[in-house]
């Protein structure tokens, strides 16, 4: 049974309610103290104090201090008003307990409703310092970014200041170059004039010019004070020379040589290097180089060392569009395309790039290998095994002694085998 502690004492104000409640000796924590808007307890076992207050109080704002024995309450009222008592009085049993169980109640809710809105404001801070974070982030990244335009811009300005030096300087080289012409052109005008103004003897060893004595009566004594201009030597006359060019000759034995298909061969990539796909009026706005199909092969064959095949790729496309018949253009594209995983396009290139590759003669053995083994792959990854198995072998017909693709070629079998016994 609990000991009721009675022995309290309070006064109060208009606004405030001061109770000091004696523990005979107990230690009390805030832990043994409830209270809401109109309900007071105070559970220190075995004593026990409870208060079912006159009026609502703001039990926010109210304080309990524990301290030499005593806690002391500071309540303040939610109205300004003198309470006749402490407790409300002649109540009956049923009302005290339907007041402490709707005091509870309010305090879970109230619990509750603290709970929430710490976890709000826990969710807000949370938000709060996400959206600092993202800021500071922001901020550093525009900081970057400024210090990298503010270092391209200053590359710029000292590229620009560099161009303009070398112009200056071309422009006072080429301003030189004028004037030390223009100072020959002088010089040899003067010359030429001292030289025609000058009266020359005819037995003068250095003379280049003959000088007629005049006609008439005293002409072996006299003569002309007009000479004649220094001539000038005859043009050559025109020859014809003969030159023999040496033969093309092919490696193949003369039982086995194919003359007709390899001359056809040699005229045919004739014709192809001059062969230009494109109309003029569309290849203005291209520089110099770039009208140039074996420029653009180069440069697509260094995009693809390095590793960047769709560059590689568009610079193969527009040789293609410059010239295409040219064969290498199609091989080296169905490369980029295997690097790619562009399988079909692989397929179609290399199956073009054996088109052009005709007659079959010993000039262009080398790229019809590469041309079957690199289509052959693209079947394989394509899992169409008996295709490119049949790429493989057609290539190994080329060159029987590859060492390479004979074991990939058995790969391959191995493969179609293995997919047989499977099924």
């Amino acid at each position: 049974m609990p000991v009721w502690l009675r022995d309290y004492s309070w006064r109060q104000t208009d606004s405030a309610v001061y109770l000091s409640l004696p523990l005979r000796g107990v230690r009390a924590t805030p832990a043994n103290i409830f209270c809401t808007d109109q309900y007071l307890k105070v559970s220190i076992p075995p004593f026990l104090f409870e208060a079912i207050l006159h009026a609502p109080i703001d039990d926010t704002n109210s304080t309990a201090k524990i301290g030499n024995g005593v806690i002391f309450f500071t309540l303040y009222k939610k109205e300004i008003a003198m309470w006749d008592s402490l407790m409300i009085e002649n109540a009956n049993k049923e009302k005290l307990q339907y007041l402490r169980e709707n005091a509870v109640l309010k305090a879970h809710e109230k619990a509750k409703e603290e709970a929430e809105a710490k976890k709000v404001t826990k969710q807000e801070h949370k938000k709060y310092a996400l959206e600092a974070t993202m800021k500071l982030e922001e901020a550093e990244r525009k900081r970057i970014e400024d210090l990298k335009e503010q270092e391209r811009q200053k590359v710029t300005r000292e590229l620009e200041l560099w161009k303009n030096q070398q112009t200056d300087i071309e422009r006072q080289k080429r301003i030189q170059r004028e004037e030390e012409l223009h100072q020959e052109a002088e010089k040899l005008k003067e010359r030429k004039k001292e030289k025609i103004n000058k009266p020359r003897i005819p037995n003068e060893g250095t003379s280049k010019t003959r000088v007629k004595p005049t006609k008439g009566p005293g002409s072996d004594s006299m003569f002309t004070e007009n000479l004649k201009e220094e001539q000038l030597p005859a043009p050559r006359s025109a020859r014809t020379i003969k030159i023999n060019f040496t033969s093309r000759v092919f490696p193949t034995a003369l039982r086995e040589s194919r003359v007709a298909e390899e001359e056809e061969w040699l005229n045919k990539q004739a014709e192809a290097r001059r062969a230009i796909n494109a109309d003029l009026s569309e290849l203005e706005d291209l520089k110099e180089e770039e009208k140039n199909p074996d420029w653009l092969k180069d440069k697509g064959n260094k995009m693809f060392a390095t590793g960047n095949y769709l560059a590689a790729v568009n610079a193969y496309n527009l040789a293609v569009w410059l010239n295409n018949k040219l064969p290498v253009l199609y091989l080296n594209r169905a490369a980029c395309h295997l690097k790619l995983r562009n399988l079909h396009k692989a397929i179609e290139d290399s199956s073009k790039a054996l088109e052009l590759l005709m007659p079959p003669v010993p000039d262009n053995e080398n790229a019809r290998v590469k041309a079957y083994v690199r289509r052959g792959t693209a079947f394989c990854q394509l899992e169409l095994y008996a295709e490119g198995l049949q790429d493989y072998e057609a290539a190994l017909k080329i060159d029987p002694k590859n060492k390479i693709i004979q074991k990939d070629a058995e790969k391959i079998r191995h493969i179609i085998q293995g997919t047989l016994q499977d099924s």
